[in-house]
């Protein structure tokens, strides 16, 4: 019995002694804290780039709006308009499904643009469709 405690007491001594030694542990508590920064900067990166997309199609959405609302234009050049811009800002994928109709909004006629897109989520990839945005522009008459 006597002999075990003292190997116990031998054991604690030696944990003891690595737990206050602190050599080597610099490299592993940087790729720790590294891995944690970069994890966070990519995802704050990602982040903007989602947000950065959806302002674009969102603003390009109004702009056909607009334009199709105009007195001298019809809905397929507000649809067109607002795949133009997306195409030359983000790129063609995310311009696929725009949707142009006529419709009464708060009493008005108005014109609604539907712009159904890929919110990114790696990079530029991203669930197809899993982002919608609407504008409406109320329409514009001779008279």
């Amino acid at each position: 019995m006597v002999v075990v405690v003292r190997a116990m007491r031998r054991v604690r001594a030696r944990l003891a002694a690595a737990a206050r030694d602190d050599a080597g542990s610099s490299p592993v508590e940087f790729v720790l804290v590294g891995a944690l920064l970069t994890v966070l900067t990519l995802g704050v990166l990602q982040f903007g780039l989602a947000v950065y997309v959806r302002n674009v199609v969102h603003d390009a959405a109004v702009e056909g709006a607009f334009h199709a609302a105009l007195a001298d234009t019809t809905l397929d050049e507000g649809a067109q308009r607002t795949r133009d811009i997306v195409s030359r800002t983000i790129g063609v994928e995310y311009a696929t499904d725009v949707a142009v109709r006529e419709s009464t909004s708060l009493g008005q006629e108005t014109v609604q643009v539907r712009v159904a897109a890929t919110l990114p989520l790696i990079g530029l990839l991203g669930a197809s469709r899993s982002m919608e945005v609407t504008a409406h522009a109320p329409v514009e008459s001779f008279d």
